[in-house]
């Protein structure tokens, strides 16, 4: 009888351990952010330029709103989510800004915002789903980073001219 009892309680735990780690355990406080400067690009960067990228989850974590705002920054060419531990460069698993012209100029205000209901198809983060993306933020894999370019070679010569990432913010 102890047997069966101890198997269902395991079980039990399982199945809730399962489920607080789903993204239909997700509340309305769920919400990430990052602080992006130049200090915490992997090499670091020599910069002025800064940046903050809110995320806030919707109830049944299948989406979440963003806003990414950047300051002191030119030639903003792309803004992504990559997966990867503090002080990791890692792959793109999220686009939040694409497309944008080398050379653009200097920026500040809100760099991007919206809704992203879907990873990027064939990432190589491997997330195919929301909650793939929930659970890396959830766990601190993933970070923020803003790529710049001033369209001139070579490339990384100095502010608004790293298209690696000029800044870079850990997802809390």
């Amino acid at each position: 009888m102890k047997r069966i009892s101890i198997t269902v309680t395991v079980t039990l735990l399982l199945v809730l351990l399962a489920l607080s780690a789903s993204p239909a355990s997700v509340q309305a406080s769920d919400n990430f952010a990052a602080a992006l400067s130049g200090g915490n690009e992997v090499p670091a960067r020599d910069t002025n330029a800064r940046g903050a990228a809110t995320f806030k989850w919707n109830k049944a974590g299948t989406a979440f709103d963003f806003t990414l705002i950047a300051a002191n920054i030119e030639n903003v060419v792309f803004a992504h989510i990559h997966c990867a531990a503090a002080g990791v460069n890692g792959p793109v698993g999220v686009t939040l800004v694409h497309g944008m012209p080398p050379g653009g100029g200097r920026f500040d205000g809100v760099l991007s915002s919206g809704t992203i209901t879907a990873p990027d198809p064939g990432n190589s983060c491997g997330w195919v789903t929301m909650a793939d993306v929930f659970n890396a933020m959830n766990s601190g894999n993933t970070y923020v980073n803003v790529h710049t370019n001033d369209g001139v070679a070579p490339t990384n010569t100095g502010p608004g001219d790293f298209p690696g990432g000029e800044i870079r913010g850990q997802v809390h």
